[in-house]
């Protein structure tokens, strides 16, 4: 049996129709005089028939509800993820309604059901088309994949359609070692040295660095307490000062504002985007492009190659998953380099006489 085209309608004596709404079959059926149009979430016109059959049976039998998902559109979703946003107070809001306005050039207009799988793999592809990278159309369809859990958790959905996700490989492997972020903070601008130093050290993330504030030091216990709502998992922790890290806190006590509550500021104002003082550093410093970030990820690593225990350095450091933490720990060349002199050691070490014993081979009896 041919399908049916765009617009083309199907009746079906006794029970309704089957019609196309772009590659999706829906069917219209009438219950005590009132038509219902319900999508069969389906490209077969198959399928759709059996579903028709099923709510002609549901009416017949006294078990017809209707569909009510049918009217759930694209921007319902989308209203309903920015407010469990909000709700929850999470700090990626700016980054949900971006990745909205990408969804909604796509499937703005689309009711849920008809946002299938297969108009998901279209998007992903739309989306490469105008180049834009595997990790960020990741984030949109895990914005999109939000939507629908959250849909089908309050019972306006029943079900989700499977959201596939590309593969990335754009992972930032980038370390800083102790030389070269030694060159780097010479060439930063005097008020951003110690904080990126403290970011150095500590392995904090850049936006927790920013909003610490004077209520979370304790000089005299020698401890920053982070606070759970300014950590970006939510949780808190400790982090003793000792060392250099000390003589940062008391250079910035030195520093102290009463008009100003954050540890590090700039002329009593908090630190904002310091993007180009960054990059102006790293060029008078002969580096490539490194990111602030690849501080953290440099702390962890420094942390494992002191001999830190894994448990201890994640909550320094705050991560939670081992996953994340061990991405973070990265081999570097010289660390493969200094593996290879290792093993040529220890294998020149070995003695050079040959301990095998030839086995010969027994006569053959004949």
């Amino acid at each position: 049996m041919s399908g049916l085209k765009q617009g083309e309608r199907k009746t079906i004596r006794g029970m309704g129709r089957i019609f196309k709404r772009g590659s999706i079959y829906w069917i219209a059926y009438y219950h005590r005089g009132k038509e219902f149009r319900e999508s069969s979430r389906s490209e077969s016109e198959r399928e759709a028939r059996q579903l028709l059959k099923k709510r002609i049976g549901d009416a017949a039998t006294g078990r017809f509800t209707g569909s009510r998902e049918d009217r759930v559109t694209f921007e319902d979703l989308a209203a309903g993820l920015l407010a469990d946003y909000q709700i929850n107070r999470r700090r990626s809001l700016s980054s949900a309604r971006l990745s909205i306005s990408h969804l909604r050039r796509f499937f703005g207009i689309d009711h849920a059901v008809d946002i299938t799988t297969n108009r998901v793999r279209a998007y992903a592809a739309m989306r490469q088309g105008e180049g834009a990278a595997n990790a960020s159309i990741n984030r949109e369809l895990a914005a999109l994949k939000r939507m629908f859990s959250l849909a089908v958790q309050d019972g306006r959905l029943s079900t989700m359609p499977f959201i596939p996700t590309l593969e990335e490989d754009n992972v930032r492997q980038g370390f800083v070692d102790h030389g070269a972020f030694v060159a780097l903070r010479q060439n930063l601008p005097e008020y951003l040295k110690d904080p990126v130093t403290f970011l150095y050290l500590s392995g904090w993330r850049l936006g927790e660095m920013k909003a610490l504030e004077w209520r979370d030091v304790d000089l005299a216990g020698k401890v920053v307490r982070l606070r759970p709502e300014i950590s970006k998992n939510k949780d808190g922790r400790l982090l003793p000062l000792s060392c250099e890290l000390l003589e940062i806190m008391e250079r910035a006590h030195s520093k102290r504002r009463l008009d100003c509550p954050y540890v590090f500021h700039r002329n009593g104002e908090p630190i904002g985007n310091f993007r180009k003082a960054w990059s102006n550093a790293c060029k008078a410093s002969g580096l490539g492009r490194i990111l602030v970030h690849d501080l953290r990820r440099t702390a962890v690593r420094n942390m494992v190659r002191a001999g830190i225990p894994d448990r201890v350095a994640m909550a320094l450091s705050g991560h939670k998953t081992r996953s994340v933490f061990d991405r973070y720990n990265i081999v570097s060349e010289s660390d493969l380099a200094r593996a290879t002199e290792r093993l040529q050691a220890h294998l020149a070490g070995e003695p050079a006489n040959s301990k095998v014993t030839s086995i010969r081979p027994k006569p053959s009896r004949k």
